[in-house]
């Protein structure tokens, strides 16, 4: 049945519940003097203030009556009794019921008016100090302005959260600000849509062929491109064919534009021998700060005397247990000598072998050595292998919040880390915002280790720092190409390296770990997938945080939103004995495997009594208690038990299922990869390859045989627009010259 909308006039007298993350509120007032109670998104109203809403009536079998608000219009408050509740909602330190009813009745319905503008004729009144009139004059014309913002954007359809981030920036002049320059609300992480600030400029009589609009779309698209498509640089022709067509205006007039703003430095661009590239500025700083970082570190070189290498080699083999090959030995007297060192290479050609040998003999010469990778999965495997403490980059760094509640990292250009060498794994992950961040808290001389193998997808954000360094052929580099006889046993090893090198694989050999079953249709591979999970691989791995599903994308039948939802019924079923709450589209169970999707620096953690706090992106954890009462659930990342906020569900996915990109960095145990696609230029042999090296003991492959062997086929890697090797091969000719020049 469909519910009847009404609008009525509400007087706010007090907020029950809100909840800031999802914009709920339930709120006590009044509407032609008879008590209401509305619900709804109305998170941002105070008491006091007077609303017009929109929506119907409803019966909650627990709270009874209430009124769901699908719409509000608001107004500051017009009458002496909303603005008394107004000025007592606790938003004015010390300024309670009695004073406010004071004010009111000595001042009227002009009394905002007269706190905003003239406060100290509060003195006229019996038993008001200079104390309260000082707070009240800090806080109303604040309190003032975010309601005014609140009711001006309001009109526009813009959320209370997000006219509060809006608030956090520009305070008393968002207003103005906004009514002048629509666009430069893209200037801010303000998650608005181009066609949304379109709207309000066109509202707001901004002529919508301005340069402004043009500028904003440009930026826009630059930031797009850097986010989801990993770009730092675009071509400036492609680019300006690109906004013309968006914003449909002329290429000439889009190009003069973008011209302007590389004038006036709000782009930067750069030229090389075919093209000029067209750069946001933190992404041409950061790859210009890498590559003279980089050159810089590189000239700090140091033989090593051939007999005391020799013995140092001995004793890493004695250690080991193992006997070096001759490449081998050359890469770690490679890196043991150089002021940068690359080390690449596929599963199975010792790589985590020789960064152990590197960081034994460092250590025995003398050396401070911090050893470090992209995710916390990874820095444990790193650990794992070196016997050494491995942590994160982003916990190496250490962050603070700075006075306007930013981040940014402790360990700087002003305060460099202590290690003489550092050691970083899983190149293939970092983006160049990091590495940049990296880089800048290394003290001169500092030696740098770079370990990944670049045939692994590129990081999610920009950048493709490994793959750039490679090209420009700068620095010293050993790939490892030959595969360990011990690793020869495996099929997973094998076949990631039969992807590379395009031969065929090797399938379903019996008492190997590489197997494929062939499923047609997407419901198929779906119930093998969840068969799977349910009976045959019980006996295979001792818990289910072993077994990992890895999915070539999110959507569908077999992406990750799907089989979560279906693998949860069968690994975590619904149980009288465990407590469960929704949040979004899923609901969260105890015993849920979870996935950290956002940085969280704050989440206060415990392991083995040493306390700490930050769950990073990529991190994966298990809920094992939800107190429903306290609405927090207590979630184990790893050792690091950690008491959340039902909110924080924001910030998490069920992680039954993941995707390949989420699982770089990490080993599980068993894999199990379901594949299927009609036509995409996305399902890559990188995609496979990163996906089959995440097993370690047995891998399993569902979906039609074509889809595969189409993976295998599909040369192509995901292409980033870069200058990196332009900016690093630039550089290191510059200090030869300037050698040359000296000597």
């Amino acid at each position: 049945m469909e519910e009847k909308l009404v609008k009525i006039n509400f007087c706010v007298e007090e907020k029950v519940f809100e909840n800031a993350e999802t914009s709920f509120a339930v709120l006590n007032g009044t509407y032609k003097n008879i008590s209401l109670v509305a619900v709804g998104a109305l998170s941002s109203v105070d008491q006091g203030e007077s609303l017009t809403l929109i929506g119907y009536y409803t019966k909650n079998e627990i709270y009874g009556n209430q009124f769901k608000v699908l719409k509000f219009k608001r107004e500051l408050p017009s009458t002496k009794g909303a603005i008394i509740k107004f000025l007592a909602s606790g938003k004015i330190k010390g300024l309670q019921t009695k004073t406010a009813e004071k004010i009111v009745d000595y001042f009227g319905t002009n009394s905002l008016d007269v706190l905003e503008n003239n406060p100290e004729k509060l003195r006229q009144i019996k038993g008001i100090g200079d104390k309260l009139i000082n707070n009240i004059e800090k806080d109303i014309k604040n309190l003032l302005a975010l309601k005014r913002l609140n009711i001006f954007l309001q009109q526009f359809n813009v959320t209370p959260k997000t006219c509060f981030k809006i608030w956090e920036k520009w305070g008393l002049f968002a207003i103005e600000k906004i009514k002048k320059n629509p666009y430069s609300l893209f200037s801010f992480n303000f998650n608005l849509s181009f066609k949304k600030v379109d709207s309000i400029a066109k509202t707001l009589n901004v002529k919508q062929n301005e340069e402004k609009r043009i500028q904003a779309a440009t930026q826009l698209i630059l930031n797009h491109n850097a986010l989801l498509n990993g770009h730092s640089c675009v071509p400036k022709k492609n680019l300006a064919i690109v906004v013309s067509t968006f914003l449909k205006q002329e290429k000439n007039t889009v190009l003069k534009e973008i011209d302007k703003l590389i004038e006036n430095n709000v782009l930067f661009s750069k030229k090389t021998t075919t093209k000029e590239f067209v750069f946001l500025p933190v992404y041409y700083l950061a790859e210009k700060y890498i590559s003279q970082k980089i050159v810089a570190l590189n000239q700090f070189k140091e033989e090593i005397d051939e007999e005391d290498f020799k013995n140092l080699i001995l004793i890493e083999e004695e250690r080991l247990k193992i006997k070096f090959t001759k490449l081998q030995k050359k890469a770690i007297k490679t890196a043991i000598e150089s002021g940068v060192f690359v080390l690449t290479g596929g599963p199975g050609t010792g790589k985590t072998t020789i960064l152990n040998a590197v960081v034994s003999i460092l250590e025995q010469t003398g050396f401070n050595i911090s050893i470090c990778a992209p995710t916390g999965k990874a820095a444990k495997r790193l650990q794992e292998v070196t016997k050494k403490k491995a942590t994160t980059i982003h916990r190496l760094l250490g962050v603070v919040k700075t006075a306007d509640d930013e981040r940014e990292f402790i360990h700087c250009e002003k305060k460099p880390l202590k290690a003489d060498a550092i050691v970083i794994d899983e190149m293939s992950m970092v983006d160049c915002m990091l590495f940049e961040s990296l880089l800048k808290a290394l003290k001169n001389g500092c030696r740098l280790i770079l370990a990944g193998d670049f045939n692994q997808l590129p990081c999610i954000a920009a950048g493709n720092i490994l793959k750039n360094i490679l090209d420009s052929k700068i620095l010293p580099v050993v790939c490892l190409k030959e595969i360990f006889r011990q690793s020869r046993k495996s099929l997973i090893v094998m076949n990631a390296h039969n992807i590379i090198n395009e031969e065929p694989l090797i399938l379903n050999e019996k008492g190997k770990d590489f197997f494929f079953i062939e499923k047609n249709t997407p419901t198929e591979i779906s119930k093998t997938v969840l068969n799977l999970l349910g009976n045959k691989l019980k006996n295979v791995a001792k818990n289910k945080e072993d077994i990992q599903v890895i999915c070539p994308c999110k959507k569908g039948i077999v992406g990750t939103i799907e089989l979560n939802k279906k693998i949860q019924g069968v690994v975590n079923k619904k149980s009288g004995e465990k407590e469960e709450f929704n949040f979004g589209f899923f609901t969260f169970r105890e015993g849920d495997k979870l996935l950290q999707i956002k940085n969280n620096y704050d989440i206060q953690w415990e392991k083995g009594g040493v306390k700490g706090e930050g769950i990073f992106n990529g991190e994966i954890g298990t809920i094992l208690k939800i107190n429903k009462k306290g609405q927090t659930f207590i979630v184990d990342f790893d050792g690091k038990i950690a008491t959340l906020e039902f909110s924080m569900a924001k910030d998490l996915e069920p992680a039954f299922a993941i995707t390949v990109h989420k699982s770089q960095g990490s080993e599980f145990l068993v894999v199990v990869i379901p594949i299927f696609f009609k036509d995409s230029e996305f399902f890559s042999r990188n995609l496979l390859y990163t996906a089959i090296t995440r097993a370690k003991k047995l891998l399993i492959l569902v979906g039609p045989k074509q889809n595969l062997l189409s993976m295998c086929k599909q040369k192509k890697v995901n292409f980033r627009y870069s200058l990196l090797k332009e900016f690093l091969v630039e550089e290191n000719k510059e200090i030869k010259k300037e050698k040359k020049d000296v000597f």
